[in-house]
């Protein structure tokens, strides 16, 4: 019975949860046909224990991983998802970016 009551407590602090906090979306310029158009993306994460931090540019990292799927075009319709997982004294968050890969115009 003993087990059993010390394994009750210490349960709870083993849950985690998840929580989405903002999902940011633009449009896409009038001329532009979606179609075909690949859809590419960029993910990246912070893990912070207690409050402390050390990488601070994941959102960065996450955009230029959108931009190197998507070279010499354009990008329509993006998405940007914050979310974070909490877990005991720890949490990570999370940055998801998409977009459509669009051939750029040529100008003349």
């Amino acid at each position: 019975m003993r087990h059993l009551l010390c394994a009750a407590a210490i349960f709870p602090l083993a849950a985690c949860a998840h929580s989405l906090h903002e999902v940011h979306a633009s449009g896409t310029s009038p001329d532009v046909l979606i179609g075909d158009a690949p859809l590419v993306e960029g993910r990246a994460e912070q893990f912070v224990v207690m409050g402390f931090v050390r990488q601070t540019d994941y959102v960065e990292d996450a955009r230029a991983q959108l931009l190197a799927a998507c070279p010499g075009k354009r990008l329509e319709g993006l998405t940007t998802r914050y979310s974070t997982d909490l877990g005991f004294f720890s949490w990570t968050n999370h940055v998801v970016m998409k977009g459509f890969c669009i051939p750029a115009k040529s100008k003349g």
